[in-house]
């Protein structure tokens, strides 16, 4: 049995030894791709610089009409900001005016309601004078006071 291990050991050497020498080598890199792809990458690079030219002519009309944009926008907000101011410088003169109507019309008011007052008082001190006066008459003639 000792012989059949031993024999056994040796066979596995050895195939592992042939197998090690008869290892193909990976084939060779094909010589006709590479120079074709610098081609490629040369017309890439000269379409680059083309994209490259038309992109920095577009960015230039792009923040030309950015700027104009903003130019837009900050002449609209001014405008509007003028107009805002001018609505309301209108309407506090307006409410201004209002006051000044209503002040007036109160005052107005108040002098006919003073007016009213005035001439009910005189009023109360006529009767209250008529009746003093026909209570001094009934007094020397006489007669009871009249109430």
């Amino acid at each position: 049995m000792n012989k059949l291990i031993v024999a056994l050991i040796a066979g596995a050497f050895a195939a592992v030894a042939s197998a090690q020498t008869t290892q193909t080598p990976p084939p060779p890199p094909a010589p006709a791709a590479a120079p074709a792809a610098p081609m490629k990458s040369e017309m890439k690079k000269d379409e680059m610089k083309k994209s490259d030219a038309m992109t920095a002519a577009d960015q230039k009309k792009a923040d030309a009409e950015k700027k104009a944009a903003i130019k837009k926008a900050k002449a609209d907000k001014k405008a509007a900001d003028k107009m805002a101011k001018a609505e309301k410088k209108a309407a506090d003169k307006k409410a201004s005016a209002d006051k000044m109507s209503a002040d007036s019309k109160s005052a107005g008011d108040k002098a006919t309601a003073d007016k009213a007052s005035a001439e009910k008082m005189a009023a109360e001190k006529k009767t209250a004078a008529d009746k003093m006066a026909a209570d001094k008459a009934a007094a020397e003639k006489g007669a009871a006071p009249k109430k």
